[in-house]
């Protein structure tokens, strides 16, 4: 569904280049979860942006379900693709209400039923029709996020890029958005590639998982083998051992 091939992204400030992303390369099979962990300043949202066409690459080359993508991405591109950012208040405008943030995807890609589809999407993330007309400073954390997820699958896309999706929430609302993640995906038969630093997380949704350090992938790995500690590069290692070394009560 996805494959990504000699992808470099680098960002340019001043007269000095600083180089995130470097030759990665991955597929992504239909129907498949796949992870992309590392500490911050890894590159890993990097990826999933030039992935999503938001920030510039060279050297890459995209085929998204079997066709070229091109820098710019297509409306058939974006109406097959859609993203869930990590910051949920931020990600939707503060102005506007459940519907109308709903509503705009229906108008640009020129939707028609564009109430039931608004009363299907609140349904399926697990809103009740009393949120649809509230701003999202009137929702919390999680329903934010809620609302996020449904603006994506409101255009019924095959794919979802998943920047770190529950980083921003509490730990108890958490839980409550990777299981909907899990259903969606099986319902809708969804491709997916999730961006975490938690390795439970990716663990938990994922089948394999790249591993990146200093823009590079280091190892792609088994969710399996992540969670019994089989990793071949020190890197990967070191990341379990430290996962497991954490306690919140510490």
């Amino acid at each position: 569904m996805i494959t990504v091939s000699d992808l470099n992204v680098i960002f340019r400030s001043g007269g000095r280049a600083m180089h995130a992303v470097r030759d990665v390369s991955i597929n992504v099979d239909p129907g498949e979860t796949f992870g992309i962990v590392g500490e911050s300043g890894s590159g890993k949202s990097s990826v999933l942006r030039a992935i999503a066409g938001l920030i510039e690459s060279t050297s890459a080359s995209f085929l998204i379900n079997g066709a070229p993508a091109s820098g710019k991405r297509s409306r058939d591109n974006s109406r097959l693709m859609q993203m869930v950012f990590q910051d949920p208040y931020g990600s939707l405008h503060p102005r506007q209400t459940v519907d109308s943030i709903l509503r705009e995807a229906l108008i640009i890609h020129d939707f028609d039923n564009q109430d039931d589809r608004i009363l299907k999407a609140i349904a399926d993330v697990g809103l009740s029709l009393q949120h649809r007309y509230r701003y999202p400073h009137q929702l919390s954390g999680g329903q934010r996020q809620r609302v996020a997820i449904a603006r994506a699958l409101i255009l019924s896309p095959s794919i979802l890029l998943l920047d770190e999706p529950t980083s921003a929430l509490d730990v108890s609302v958490q839980a409550e958005i990777l299981n909907l993640l899990a259903r969606l995906r099986q319902t809708y038969d969804l491709t997916s590639i999730l961006v975490s630093h938690d390795l439970a997380v990716v663990a938990h949704l994922c089948s394999r998982i790249a591993v990146m350090q200093f823009g590079r992938i280091v190892e792609v790995i088994s969710a399996g083998d992540l969670r019994e500690g089989k990793a071949q590069e020190s890197y990967t290692r070191e990341l379990i051992a430290a996962s497991r070394g954490f306690s919140r009560a510490q």
